[in-house]
């Protein structure tokens, strides 16, 4: 059993409600949630009766509580006589990703980490995921989350922890092309696009156009994808764009998916250099994120 599994599980008991014990231990509900299940499975027991308002002990989990007191009470105590704290992992890791990836997988990953590592601080950067791999390259960063490029540099390691869709997204309102594109066969090389500037995605939507056949009237190139769909929102081209971006935009309303012949998806992951594994701190994040990420 994992000792933070335990002090959740009492915390629970006497909180009754998942979303402040979440709070209180600084990890999602989600995650929260699977320690508890893990702790469930462990046991063979439910230990919780559950609905929409309340959280309640069964009796498996009445009988469990003390004992978890106990060992929670001499670990705290094996830790205090051995200073056995003073020799976890501590430090600080350098991390890049883009703004979207921030809130769409970072979250997790983190609140699995610091339940393991809770003395690792992070310095977090924001910017165009085309960026990430020369950040790791130039030492600009430790991790990143970045695309899978087709190919990858040999002294880079890179884990997949999701697979990412791209579509091409029209404005939803009113635009000055919006009746060419109501046709059933448009005229592209009337219609502006909205492409990312460079990267993985880039990438993807040239080959996209060579298969469509289509020589783009390319309105913008933009370095960060988050801006693609807001340009499109305001109507000023299609635009092509990951899917976790566009869900994630605070203007998808404002646009609408059009129904084309599919882009190839990419990998998304994190990337370090091969060499950097050695360090304890990396090594460790490297390993919960082979945990978290299982892929089918």
């Amino acid at each position: 059993m994992n000792i933070k599994s335990l002090q959740a599980f009492i915390h629970l008991c006497e909180s009754k409600s998942f979303s402040k014990t979440a709070t209180a231990m600084h990890v999602s509900a989600s995650a929260l949630s699977r320690q508890i299940q893990k702790l469930e499975q462990d046991t063979h027991q439910s230990l919780f009766l559950r609905d929409n308002r309340s959280v309640e002990l069964t009796p498996a989990g009445k009988k469990l509580l003390p004992i978890a007191v106990n060992i929670v009470s001499e670990w705290q105590q094996f830790q205090s006589d051995s200073q056995h704290g003073e020799q976890e992992l501590r430090g600080k890791l350098r991390l890049f990703c883009s703004v979207t990836a921030s809130y769409s997988h970072l979250p997790e990953l983190l609140a699995e980490f610091r339940l393991l590592y809770p003395y690792i601080e992070f310095e977090l950067s924001t910017g165009d995921p085309a960026q990430a791999i020369d950040k790791v390259i130039n030492d600009e960063t430790d991790i990143a989350i970045s695309a899978l490029p087709e190919l990858l540099p040999a002294r880079l390691e890179f884990e997949t922890i999701s697979e990412i869709p791209l579509s091409v997204i029209a404005p939803a309102g009113v635009s000055s092309f919006g009746s060419e594109l109501a046709d059933g066969m448009p005229d592209w090389n009337k219609i502006p696009f909205i492409v990312p500037e460079a990267g993985t995605a880039r990438e993807r939507a040239n080959l996209w156009f060579k298969k469509m056949r289509i020589k783009p009237n390319i309105y913008a190139q933009v370095s960060g994808h988050e801006a693609i769909v807001s340009m499109v929102a305001l109507g000023c081209g299609v635009g092509i764009a990951p899917e976790v971006v566009i869900v994630n935009s605070p203007v998808r309303d404002k646009i609408q998916r059009l129904k084309l012949e599919p882009i190839k998806p990419f990998k998304l992951g994190v990337v370090c250099k091969r060499s950097n594994l050695d360090n304890p701190l990396l090594s460790a994040f490297w390993k919960v994120a082979e945990k978290v990420y299982i892929q089918p």
